[in-house]
């Protein structure tokens, strides 16, 4: 029963994965102009609030459900009018695994493989000074990227970027942050960014155009 389950729970999650695939051109092309050939960064932000900068090179955490942790930094790029599977995508970072009682089980280094899904909406940047790109370029949303880890293991990594704005633009259903699977750990709550404390923050930029 258990292996039933199993498969039938990996099923049901290629199924949602193709229609994510199929639906990410509609929810770019409505978030403000067709985004088919448009080019997105991600990253995990380092936000310095002495100086009152975002910069590359933070970090984000998620949590599994025996309470074991993982860390990643990150960035990247990728094109979502290519479509669900395309690897027209570039990026990684650096990964460390905790158990529930903080000890460091693993740690190494990990690559973007391909793009599952990026759903795009426009927020109000942050009164900081943005070091990554233009402020009038950055953007919020969800997107769903697959991953290789360092020790071969694979995984779906989401980046979650929720910059402020009217309840009828930003749903409640966004989070700030990551969540990530690693073979058989899934990494699915959060960390919540606390205020005034570096960690636990995405954003998005437009870079151009293919």
């Amino acid at each position: 029963m258990k292996m039933k389950r199993f498969w039938s729970l990996r099923l049901a999650v290629v199924f949602v994965l193709l229609l994510l695939g199929s639906a990410v051109l509609v929810t770019g092309a409505s978030a403000g102009g067709s985004h088919e050939e448009t080019r997105f960064r991600w990253d995990l932000i380092n936000i310095d609030f002495t100086a009152g900068t975002i910069s590359p090179g933070g970090h984000d955490s998620a949590i599994a459900n025996d309470g074991s942790t993982i860390t990643l930094t990150g960035k990247g790029t990728f094109v979502p009018g290519e479509g669900f599977g395309n690897h027209d995508v570039t990026g990684g970072g650096t990964w460390q695994t905790f158990d529930k009682s903080g000890n460091s089980t693993g740690s190494g280094t990990y690559k973007v493989t391909g793009f599952v899904s990026y759903t795009v909406f426009r927020g109000v940047p942050p009164p900081l000074k943005d070091l990554i790109g233009d402020p009038a370029t950055a953007r919020s949303g969800l997107a769903f990227l697959s991953i290789r880890y360092s020790d071969g293991s694979t995984g779906v990594l989401a980046v979650s970027c929720e910059q402020p704005g009217p309840p009828a633009i930003v749903p409640e259903t966004v989070f700030e942050g990551i969540r990530v699977s690693k073979d058989l750990a899934d990494y699915w709550n959060g960390t919540k960014p606390v205020p005034g404390v570096n960690g636990n923050r995405t954003l998005f930029h437009i870079v151009g155009e293919d």
